[in-house]
């Protein structure tokens, strides 16, 4: 999955000369949490929501509200951006975006091309999206996770038995993460599991692998093992 299709294509921008205020007014009316500043046509900083709130209150235990409102009025976009410019290709994919955005602790960052020009913008909410679609939890059905050896037709094997009860995949996800060496984790989704014979399915899946949990977000039921 790459940034290119998940990004926000429709950028809100920001000169740098413009006041903190058109700043607060763009934010609030687009509900967003970042602008990329624009010198003459070229990408050069963000401001974000936690700029503005930073250099909101600076000032605020001093002043009262009119002198405030003046200040932000006057203050230049230019003053408060972070400079350090983060972006993300528009040809990464969203896992390395994601890890992009964690180690710099930033919500979202804007997307470029390969001329380095700004062609949309990736939040955190837009890989929240990715994620939703990924594990193909809007459409509920039951998740189970598993950890099982690592070996050839492993997932294979339990995947065909959620199969002979009538159930759909819809994702299938793995990790080696926190198992022993030689087993992994896995994570299945499936649509369409007959629930008349669900307690032998589970009887089944545990004889063939561990059987960590089951979540049905169809009927609100969930048991760890």
């Amino acid at each position: 999955m790459l940034v290119k299709n998940w990004m926000s294509k429709k950028v809100i921008t920001i000169d740098e000369n413009d006041s903190m205020q058109e700043a607060i007014n763009l934010i609030k009316q687009h509900k967003i949490n970042m602008l990329p500043v624009i010198k003459k046509g070229k990408l050069v900083g963000i401001v974000s929501d936690r700029d503005l709130k930073k250099a909101s209150a600076s000032d605020a235990t001093t002043l009262d509200v009119h002198e405030l409102l003046y200040l932000i009025s006057k203050i230049k976009i230019k003053e408060i951006m972070s400079k350090k410019l983060v972006t993300v290709p528009f040809d990464y994919t969203i896992e390395e975006t994601a890890s992009i955005l964690l180690d710099n602790d930033i919500s979202g960052a804007p997307v470029v091309d390969n001329d380095k020009q700004l062609v949309g913008v990736i939040t955190q909410a837009d890989i929240f999206k990715v994620i939703i679609s990924l594990t193909g939890i809007a459409k509920k059905g039951i998740h189970f996770g598993f950890t099982i050896k690592d070996l050839p037709g492993s997932i294979k094997e339990v995947a065909d038995i959620i199969r002979s009860y009538g159930g759909r995949l819809a994702s299938i996800l793995t990790s080696y993460e926190k198992v022993p060496h030689g087993y992994r984790n896995v994570y299945i989704r499936a649509y369409g599991v007959d629930r008349s014979r669900f307690k032998n399915l589970l009887s089944d899946l545990k004889n063939k692998a561990e059987l960590l949990y089951y979540v049905d977000h169809t009927e609100n039921k969930r048991e760890l093992f």
